[in-house]
């Protein structure tokens, strides 16, 4: 049952996760908010319709699925480094979350007095090493840590909602690079997880259709198979996304007590768990689960002790754009428009259209407008 509703779980944490790291010099400024609405409807939505759509497409699993893809398509291997991006990113952001708890879960046992004599990175290795051990547990430790992160912003909210004074400023290149990777990052479009959830379910599925075919062969008649549209998929987890990270704008700035601190932190490696789980996945298709695992371990130590945590921010917006942008290229240019439009089945022409249209140049233009935005900001 939990299988089910992983892509709902990461729907709403990720934006938990990840909007204090891009949003709160941002919270009061109105044009910001419009941007990043903006970039939510024409490049989150379009590219979380075309991660459903390969899921569906490949019935695999994201790096496994790109191989059959491109084989496919007849398209060069190269496509096939999406897997690989994706995974990594996957790594960078619970990397990023790790470091964060580190500092965080030090900071409320120092207003406790009771922090230890460790140094802030040792802190952050041992807790890679131990969110990498929950990883092994799969999706049980979503709910846990919603749960967690969850309690933690109750205590945070009873202490009083940050002030925050609207005011609309001047739109530039900087802003929309913050808003599109707010939009991409933050809802985790791009990352390969809702391909990832959405072949957990598959599989399940056929698991079970397949037992109750055994057990119940020509015992009654088969009911007529359900109609699937994407658009009953990638809408729930679209606006579930928007609400939260609504919700998530208004409180990036709020002020945890130590023991709300505590618990949000806890519930926050739970999360990342989740996450090193998925990349592990991906990578034990290739290398196997043993592999991998130490494979995720060495990169995520060196992510979160070696790299500033501002380092890491760039980092993510850096390859989450890459991965992104050849998803948008590949599912709008190289795969067959047949097989799409089968994948998504809309049941109007022109909402097909109108996808393929975004996929194939409002999404890459809006990433390649942001990278900019991103390099000048860096640059000034």
């Amino acid at each position: 049952m939990m299988i089910r509703y992983a892509s709902y779980f990461v729907a709403a944490l990720l934006p938990l996760l990840l909007f204090r790291w891009f949003a709160p010099a941002s919270i009061g400024e109105i044009d910001f908010w419009l941007l990043w609405l903006l970039a939510m409807v024409l490049v989150s939505l379009p590219v979380v319709y075309a991660e459903i759509a390969l899921a569906y497409r490949s019935v695999d699993a994201p790096m496994a699925g790109m191989q059959k893809l491109t084989r496919e398509a007849d398209a060069s291997p190269l496509w096939r480094s999406f897997g690989w991006l994706a995974a990594l990113v996957a790594i960078v952001i619970a990397a990023l979350v790790i470091s964060g708890a580190s500092s965080g879960i030090l900071a409320a046992l120092t207003e406790l007095n009771s922090a230890p004599t460790v140094p802030s990175f040792a802190v952050a290795g041992g807790l890679m090493v131990i969110v990498l051990l929950l990883s092994l547990l799969g999706i049980a430790p979503l709910p846990i840590g919603l749960g967690l992160m969850l309690l933690g912003l109750v205590l945070g909210v009873a202490n009083g909602l940050p002030d925050i004074n609207f005011a609309v400023t001047n739109i530039s290149l900087s802003e929309w690079a913050r808003a599109v990777a707010l939009a991409l990052v933050s809802v985790g479009a791009g990352t390969g997880l809702y391909w990832f959830g959405q072949n957990l379910v598959t599989k399940q599925t056929t698991t079970a259709v397949e037992e109750d075919h055994y057990n119940t062969s020509k015992s009654r008649a088969p009911k007529g198979p359900s109609v699937y549209r994407a658009t009953k998929l990638v809408l729930p987890i679209w606006l579930l996304q928007l609400v939260i990270g609504v919700i998530a704008l208004f409180i990036s700035g709020l002020s945890l007590p130590p023991i709300g601190q505590l618990l949000y932190w806890v519930g926050v490696l739970f999360v990342a768990s989740y996450l090193l789980h998925y990349s592990t996945q991906q990578l034990a298709h290739k290398f196997g689960l043993v592999v991998s695992l130490l494979m995720t371990l060495a990169i995520g130590l060196v992510l979160v002790i070696a790299i500033p945590t501002t380092w890491l921010v760039g980092l993510l917006v850096v390859v989450s754009s890459i991965a992104v942008l050849l998803l948008s290229v590949f599912a709008g240019w190289r795969m067959k428009i047949s097989h799409l439009r089968k994948s998504l089945n809309f049941g109007n022409e022109a909402f097909y259209n109108l996808w393929r249209i975004a996929i194939r140049l409002i999404v890459p233009i809006a990433l390649i407008l942001a990278l900019i935005g991103w390099i000048i900001q860096w640059l000034s």
